[in-house]
């Protein structure tokens, strides 16, 4: 059974730093490209940011370039999503998805407010 958790969502101030993980089991992580995706309130998925299988190649949405960074440990099974300069346009539900099937986990809240 394919599952992905995600965790380290929380409350920052803009300009602030979030970690966020998704620890992943029942498929071979190693094989697979990943995603990170967001859903603010009352919009649509948006994507934020994808890793190849390998962790050597990654993408960034622009509204993240240059603040996050993507990356994954493969021994772990763990894929990360270092957020950095927050600011409240970020605030969302930030979900893994496995790109082969699209499947995701529950998702992490995170809210940027002073």
């Amino acid at each position: 059974q394919v599952q992905l958790v995600e965790s380290g969502g929380g409350l920052v101030q803009p300009g602030g730093s979030l970690r966020l993980s998704c620890t992943v089991s029942g498929f071979i992580f190693k094989g697979d490209d990943m995603n990170w995706v967001r859903q603010a309130p009352g919009k649509g998925l948006e994507w934020v940011s994808s890793i190849r299988y390998d962790g050597e190649t990654t993408e960034y949405a622009d509204s993240v370039k240059g603040r996050f960074i993507i990356s994954r440990d493969n021994a772990k099974l763990t894929l990360y999503l270092q957020m950095n300069s927050l600011k409240p346009e970020d605030t969302a539900v930030y979900y893994c998805v496995r790109v082969r099937s699209g499947e995701r986990g529950q998702g992490t809240q995170v809210t940027v407010s002073s």
